[in-house]
C-alpha cells in the first residue's frame, strides 16, 4: 500500500504541477487558463490530450512540437517533476494528517510563483490573496508551537524585506515582500528567516558563479524568486533539523 500511495503522489503533483505551468505563464499576461485549451506557443497549434501528459508527451516529443518541431521550453518537464518529487515528500513526512495538505498548498503555490518570476520577474498579487485564507485556515487546523508563530513570522519577514528595500532602494522587490508575508503565516519565526537567509546564500553564491562564467553582466536584473522558492522548501520541511543542528554548535 506504501508503494500504491507513494506512486499515486508522485502522479497527483505532476499532473498539477503541468496545471501550475498554464497559471505561471498565462496568469500574468491576463489569459484565461480555465477554459481555453493548451497550446504550442510558437506556432499556437491547440495540443491534443496525449501532448499534455505530464513528463511523458515531453520524452515522447523529443522535447518538441509535434507540428512546428519548435523546441518546448524545459521548464514544463522540470515543474511537473518536481511538484511529484515534493507532493512524494509531503507524503512521506506528513503522512494523512493536516500539515499534508498544508504541504500541497504550500508547494502549489511556489510552484507558480517560480514559473511566473523566472519568465516575467512578477510575483502576482492575486496569487498571494488567492492562498493567503487558505494558509490561516490551515494554520488553525494545524497550528504551529506556539501557535502565535505564524502570525509572528508573517510580520517579522515583512518588515525585514521592507528594510531591506528602503536601505537597499530598491534593491529587492514588493512582490518578494508581501512573498515573505505568506511564507511567516506557513513557516512560522524560527524557519522563514531561516527560508531567507537560505535564499539570500543561494543567490549570492549561484550570481557570483554565472558572473565568473560570463553567463550572467554584474548588474544584470535577476529573479529572486527562485531562490526564495527553494530557501522556503529547505526551510520547511528540513528547518527543525538544520536550526537544531546551529543551535548546537553555539
Amino acid at each position: 500500500m506504501g508503494v500504491f500511495y507513494s506512486l499515486f503522489f508522485f502522479l497527483f503533483g505532476a499532473v498539477f504541477g503541468s496545471f501550475y505551468n498554464v497559471v505561471g505563464l498565462r496568469s500574468p499576461r491576463g489569459e484565461t487558463f480555465t477554459t481555453d485549451r493548451s497550446y504550442c506557443p510558437h506556432c499556437k497549434k491547440t495540443l491534443h490530450w496525449y501532448e499534455l501528459l505530464p513528463i511523458a508527451s515531453y520524452l515522447v516529443q523529443n522535447g518538441k512540437c509535434r507540428k512546428c518541431q519548435d523546441p518546448i521550453s524545459p521548464l514544463y518537464p522540470i515543474i511537473e517533476c518536481s511538484t511529484g518529487v515534493l507532493f512524494l515528500l509531503s507524503y512521506w513526512m506528513f503522512g494523512f494528517d493536516w500539515e499534508l495538505l498544508t504541504a500541497m498548498l504550500f508547494i502549489s503555490m511556489l510552484m507558480i510563483i517560480l514559473v511566473s518570476d523566472i519568465r516575467y520577474m512578477l510575483i502576482e498579487n492575486k496569487i498571494l490573496l488567492f492562498f493567503l485564507p487558505l494558509f490561516i485556515m490551515m494554520r488553525i487546523l494545524s497550528p504551529l508551537d506556539p501557535w502565535w508563530s505564524s502570525a509572528a513570522g508573517a510580520v517579522l519577514a515583512s518588515v525585514l524585506l521592507a528594510l531591506i528595500i528602503i536601505v537597499s532602494r530598491g534593491g529587492m522587490g514588493a512582490g518578494d515582500m508581501k512573498l515573505f508575508f505568506v511564507l511567516g503565516i506557513v513557516l512560522g519565526t524560527g524557519k522563514v528567516i531561516l527560508a531567507f537567509f537560505l535564499a539570500a546564500f543561494l543567490g549570492a553564491v549561484i550570481g557570483m558563479l554565472l558572473i565568473a562564467c560570463k553567463w550572467m553582466e554584474r548588474k544584470q536584473p535577476v529573479p529572486f524568486g527562485p531562490y526564495i522558492v527553494v530557501g522556503a522548501f529547505i526551510a520547511y520541511f528540513y528547518g527543525d533539523g538544520i536550526i537544531s543542528w546551529y543551535i548546537g554548535l553555539l
